[in-house]
C-alpha cells in the first residue's frame, strides 16, 4: 500500500503559489490562500505556498528599513530552497516595486531550475506601469509560460501591450454569505478598500455627507486598514460627519456578518483591476454604487447588477446612493441580478480553468490524472 502511494505521490503535479502572507491581508493574499486550501484534498495536485513577504523575525522586520533590507533576502533564500522541489511556479503579482522585488527574482529562480512559470498578474496600474517602465518589463513577463488575469479587463490591456493572456477570476463561496433582499433598503454603507490614496475614500466621505444632509440617522462604516487611515479621519472630522466609524480591518472569516449588517456598498477607487468584495457583494445581496476605474465595469453592469458613476464624483455617488433608497424597484433588480452574477464565481466554475492550466504546463495528460485520481480512491 505505502508503495502505490509513493507512485502516486511522485506523479502529482506540484504547484508553488508565492504570494502575499500575514501579516499582508489584501486580494491577493485572499486568492492565493484560497486556491491552496482547495486544492489541499485533490488527488491529482500538490500545492503550497510561498509568502513573498517571509516573517523569520517578525518583531524586527516590523522596522522600516530593517524590513526592507532583510525581507527581500530571506524570500532570496526561500526561493532557492524550495523551487527545485517543484515542477510549477506560480506567481502573483502586482505593479511598480512589487513587480521588481516579488516577480523578477521568482522568475530567475525558476528558470535556473528548469520549472513551468506563472504570472498570475492583478494590477489595474498594468498600463501605466508598463508604459511608464518600458518594453524590458514586457520581455519579463514574455518570459512566463503563461500569463494570467483575473478579469478580461486585464486581458484586453495585455492584448494592447502584445502580450498574450488569458482571464481565470477570483472566486468566493457563494453559500458562506448571508444573503437577503433588504428592501426598504436603510442608509446604512460599507467601504471596505485599503485606507490608500488609489482607492479614493475622500469622495467616499464627500458623497456622504451629501447624503447625511438628506437623511440624519445615515451610518458608514469603513473597514479596513492602511497609512492613509488617520487623514481620512481628519477629514470625516473636517466635514463634520455624523455616524462614520472606522473600525479597522476585519478578518475574513467576519466579512459575512459585516456585509449582512449594512444595505449599500459604495467604492470609489481611482484604478482597480477585479475586486473581489464586488463579488461578494453580490452574494449578500447588498448593491454596489461604485466608480467606473480600471477593470469594474468588466464585473459590474451599470443599472443591471450595480450601479456605476465617473471617477471621483462624490455627488454622483450619493446621487445613485439615495436612488436605491428610494428607488425599490431598481434596488430589488440589481440585488437580483447581482445573486445570479455571484454563481459565474464559484470555486466549481474556476476550479477546472486552473487544473487544466497546471496540466498543460506539467505535460500530463488527462488519462495519466485519470489513474492518479483512481489510485488515490482506492487507497
Amino acid at each position: 500500500m505505502s508503495e502505490v502511494k509513493q507512485i502516486s505521490d511522485d506523479k502529482k503535479i506540484k504547484v508553488l503559489i508565492i504570494a502575499p502572507s500575514a501579516p499582508l491581508v489584501g486580494g491577493q493574499a485572499v486568492q492565493a490562500r484560497r486556491i491552496v486550501n482547495n486544492f489541499a484534498a485533490e488527488p491529482r495536485l500538490q500545492v503550497d505556498l510561498q509568502p513573498n513577504n517571509p516573517q523569520w523575525f517578525p518583531r524586527l522586520q516590523q522596522i522600516k528599513f530593517v524590513r526592507s533590507v532583510l525581507t527581500p533576502l530571506f524570500y532570496l533564500i526561500e526561493l532557492l530552497t524550495r523551487v527545485p522541489r517543484y515542477d510549477i511556479i506560480h506567481v502573483f503579482s502586482a505593479s511598480y516595486f512589487t513587480f521588481v522585488y516579488v516577480t523578477v527574482p521568482a522568475l530567475l529562480a525558476a528558470k535556473l531550475f528548469g520549472k513551468k512559470t506563472i504570472l498570475n498578474y492583478r494590477s489595474g496600474e498594468a498600463e501605466d506601469f508598463f508604459t511608464r517602465w518600458g518594453k524590458a518589463l514586457l520581455g519579463i513577463v514574455r518570459a512566463f509560460d503563461a500569463v494570467i488575469a483575473p478579469s478580461n479587463f486585464l486581458v484586453d490591456v495585455f492584448a494592447k501591450l502584445d502580450v498574450k493572456a488569458r482571464s481565470i477570476s477570483n472566486f468566493i463561496f457563494v453559500d458562506k454569505y448571508i444573503f437577503r433582499e433588504r428592501l426598504p433598503l436603510r442608509p446604512v454603507f460599507l467601504s471596505n478598500r485599503i485606507l490608500e490614496p488609489l482607492y479614493n475614500i475622500d469622495c467616499i466621505l464627500r458623497a456622504f455627507k451629501i447624503i447625511q444632509s438628506k437623511y440624519a440617522d445615515a451610518k458608514l462604516i469603513v473597514a479596513h486598514e492602511g497609512f492613509d487611515r488617520k487623514r481620512l479621519e481628519a477629514i470625516a472630522c473636517d466635514l463634520k460627519l455624523n455616524d462614520v466609524e472606522f473600525v479597522g480591518l476585519v478578518p475574513h472569516e467576519r466579512i459575512a456578518e459585516l456585509y449582512d449588517a449594512v444595505d449599500i456598498y459604495l467604492n470609489s477607487p481611482n484604478l482597480d483591476c477585479m475586486p473581489g468584495s464586488l463579488i461578494e457583494c453580490f452574494a449578500s445581496g447588498l448593491p454596489i454604487v461604485s466608480t467606473n476605474a480600471g477593470g469594474i465595469p468588466y464585473i459590474v453592469e451599470d443599472g443591471v447588477t450595480g450601479l456605476l458613476v465617473e471617477l471621483n464624483d462624490h455627488g454622483a455617488i450619493a446621487e445613485k446612493a439615495m436612488l436605491l433608497i428610494e428607488n425599490a424597484e431598481v434596488a430589488k433588480r440589481i440585488i437580483e441580478n447581482g445573486r445570479r452574477e455571484a454563481e459565474k464565481y464559484s470555486w466549481t466554475h474556476v476550479r477546472e480553468k486552473w487544473l487544466d492550466l497546471y496540466e498543460k504546463l506539467s505535460g500530463q495528460s488527462a488519462v495519466e490524472r485519470t489513474n492518479i485520481t483512481a489510485v488515490s480512491s482506492t487507497q
